[in-house]
C-alpha cells in the first residue's frame, strides 16, 4: 500500500462484515474467569452484562482443572459473546503460541492441565483480543504469508491472504514470459524487472522475491516505519541484497526508472465506509487504509503514473475491493492500457485488475 501493509481489507461488507465498535457485539462482556494462581479475582471493572453472568456461572469450579480443551471451549464462547467471527481458530492459535507448541499439539493434549503462568499469559491476550479487539496477528507479532513468516505491528497492515491472488497473478505473468520465450513481461529472466508500489511489511516484494530468483525487485512505501518493518522482514528472510526498498509516494522516489511488472495493494477502503469496518482495523495505519471517500483516489493517480514506468508490453496488477472492478477496468482503458483482465480471490470475487502497456502506440 502508499503507505501500509500488503493487503488492504476490502470495503465491501460481504468480504468485511459490519463489526460493533465497541468490540463486544453489544453489552459489555466480562473477562473470561481463567483461574490464576491465586483465587480467581478481576482483571478490571467493567460493567457486567447478564450474559457475561451467565459466564461467570458456567465457570468450572476452582477445583475443576484447567485442560487445555477446556480452555479452548471457554474462550471460544467468550470470544463468540464479543463478537469475533473467528472465535475458535483465535483461542487456538493464541493459546498454541502461550503454550509454544504448534495447534495440532493442543489436540494431541486436549486433556492436559494449563499451569498457572501459562494462563496467566493467555489471559492477557484473551483479554486484549476480546475486549481491545487487537488482531491476533499483532498480539503474535508475525503472520503468515506465501508460507513465509512477516513481522507485523501497528504501522503495517497484517497480509491477509486476499493478496495472494495479486502474488500469484504477478508470477503467472513472469513464468509465461520466461517460459514462452516472448517479451510479455521482459526481454529475459535476467532483465525481469519487478516495482511492488507500497510495500507495507514487504510481504508482496519478498514473496515474488523468493519465487523469482532472477528479478530485480524493488519496493516502495510512503511510510518509514512501515519500511524499517519490511526491511527486518527482508534480514530475517535473508533476502536483505535481493530487494531494494525506497521511500516515497506512489513513483516518486523511482525518477525516470522503468519496471517489467508494477504490483501494488493500495489503500483502497472508502471513506465513507468508516463506520461499517470491524473495530481491529482501529489498531491498523489509517493512511494504509483509506482512499477518499470512495475508496479510488490512490488507484486513480497509480494507474495515470503507471505507463511511465513500464516497459512496452509490461503489466501493471492492482488489488482492490470487488465493487471497484468495474470502474478500474474503464480507467486502464482510459489510461491507454491494454488486455484488461480480471484474477478472482478463493471466494470468487474479483481481487485484481490487471492491465498490459502496448508494445507500441498502435497497438
Amino acid at each position: 500500500m502508499s503507505s501500509g501493509d500488503s493487503n488492504s481489507p476490502s470495503s465491501s461488507p460481504a468480504s468485511s462484515p459490519p463489526a460493533s465498535q465497541s468490540g463486544a457485539g453489544g453489552d459489555a462482556v466480562a473477562d473470561p474467569s481463567i483461574p490464576r494462581a491465586q483465587p480467581a479475582t478481576s482483571l478490571s471493572n467493567p460493567p457486567v452484562s447478564k450474559g457475561a453472568e451467565k459466564d461467570e456461572e458456567s465457570a468450572p469450579g476452582q477445583d475443576d482443572p484447567w485442560t487445555v480443551l477446556r480452555l479452548l471451549t471457554w474462550t471460544t464462547d467468550y470470544f463468540k459473546r464479543a463478537g469475533i467471527d473467528s472465535a475458535r481458530l483465535d483461542a487456538e492459535v493464541l493459546l498454541a503460541h502461550s503454550l509454544d507448541v504448534d495447534r495440532l499439539r493442543l489436540y494431541i493434549d486436549h486433556e492436559k492441565p494449563v499451569e498457572a503462568k501459562e494462563r496467566d499469559s493467555y489471559r492477557a491476550l484473551v483479554q486484549r483480543r476480546a475486549r481491545d479487539r487487537v488482531p491476533v496477528s499483532q498480539l503474535l507479532g508475525e503472520r503468515e504469508f506465501w508460507s513465509l513468516s512477516f513481522k507485523v505491528t501497528s504501522d503495517v497492515l497484517t497480509p491477509r491472504p486476499e493478496t495472494e491472488t495479486l502474488v500469484e497473478w504477478a508470477l503467472s505473468k513472469a513464468k509465461a514470459a520466461t517460459r514462452n520465450g516472448e517479451a510479455q513481461v521482459a526481454d529475459s529472466e535476467a532483465t525481469l524487472r519487478i516495482v511492488d508500489i507500497g510495500t507495507g511489511s514487504g510481504a508482496i516484494a519478498l514473496s515474488l522475491a523468493s519465487e523469482l530468483s532472477y528479478a530485480e525487485v524493488t519496493a516502495t512505501d510512503l511510510s518509514k516505519a512501515a519500511l524499517q518493518i519490511a526491511t527486518e522482514n527482508a534480514d530475517v528472510l535473508r533476502m536483505g541484497e535481493r530487494v531494494r526498498f525506497v521511500e516515497g509516494d506512489l513513483f516518486e522516489p523511482l525518477a525516470n526508472e522503468v519496471f517489467d511488472l508494477i504490483v501494488s495493494n493500495p489503500p483502497y477502503v472508502a471513506r465513507r465506509d468508516e463506520g461499517s469496518l470491524p473495530p481491529e482495523l482501529s489498531h491498523e495505519p489509517e493512511m494504509a487504509l483509506f482512499s477518499g471517500t470512495d475508496g479510488l483516489d490512490v488507484i486513480r493517480r497509480l494507474v495515470s503514473k503507471a505507463s511511465d514506468h513500464l516497459s512496452p508490453g509490461g503489466w501493471l496488477g492492482i488489488e482492490l475491493s470487488p465493487e471497484q472492478a468495474d470502474e478500474v477496468e474503464q480507467a486502464l482503458s482510459g489510461a491507454g492500457f491494454v488486455e484488461v483482465e480480471r484474477r478472482f480471490d478463493l471466494a470468487s470475487r474479483p481481487r485484481v485488475v490487471a492491465a498490459r502497456k502496448p508494445l507500441d502506440e498502435t497497438s
